[in-house]
């Protein structure tokens, strides 16, 4: 019983910071969140192509968020695809740049052989420090591409790297990225919505 209690403690206190993280994030970010969204729209608009990349449990975001992009995250939608590619899924890839290069290219590389200009480069990081996402950051810059950053905490050195940036107001990695996946599917949501088919009234 007593096990049973604390469970349901534990589940009741999570929840509680869960939705206080959310609500902050709503009063303190949705106007940045606007910008994020009306610039990734920019990118698909002109026919270019989103890279997204993060380290962790950011790479399981990025590949969740390139999947909904390239698939639909609403079975009803009959959208065209969008062009999204995660930097995290090609192993052979990942390994070889970082055993050539070291591991703080291995975004980077990619980038030199994919980006070009206009295309939109999407950082998901919880403290935005580590150094493969800064040096990625910078390379985006030199083939004229926006950075663009979904962060928490401080958002570390990226965020002054990001041509626009979300920074979620929490110190805490797990609300941070609840957080993180509550805005991927809202921007998942809007995009579907945006690029939905036109339905003729005839």
């Amino acid at each position: 019983m007593a096990d049973e209690r604390s469970s349901r403690d534990r589940l009741q206190l999570v929840a509680e910071q869960n939705f206080d993280v959310k609500k902050l994030f709503i009063e303190q970010c949705a106007d940045d969140f606007a910008a994020l969204v009306d610039k990734i729209a920019e990118v698909f608009e002109s026919g270019h192509r989103l890279y997204i990349c993060g380290n962790g449990g950011s790479a399981g975001d990025a590949q969740h968020l390139a999947t909904e992009l390239v698939v639909r995250l609403d079975a009803t939608q009959r959208r065209d695809p969008l062009p999204a590619i995660a930097l995290t899924t090609d192993t052979s890839i990942l390994t070889a740049a970082a055993n050539d290069f070291g591991f703080d290219y291995v975004f980077s590389r990619q980038l030199e052989a994919l980006g070009r200009p206009g295309d939109g480069l999407f950082i998901l990081s919880t403290s935005g420090n580590s150094s493969n996402l800064v040096v990625a950051a910078h390379t985006a810059h030199d083939l004229r591409m926006p950075v663009l950053a979904l962060l928490g905490k401080t958002g570390g050195d990226v965020v002054e790297l990001a041509d626009v940036a979300v920074v979620v107001p929490s110190l805490s990695t797990q609300r941070i990225q609840e957080t993180h996946l509550f805005c991927l599917h809202v921007l998942c949501e809007i995009l579907e919505e945006r690029f939905a088919p036109e339905t003729s009234n005839h």
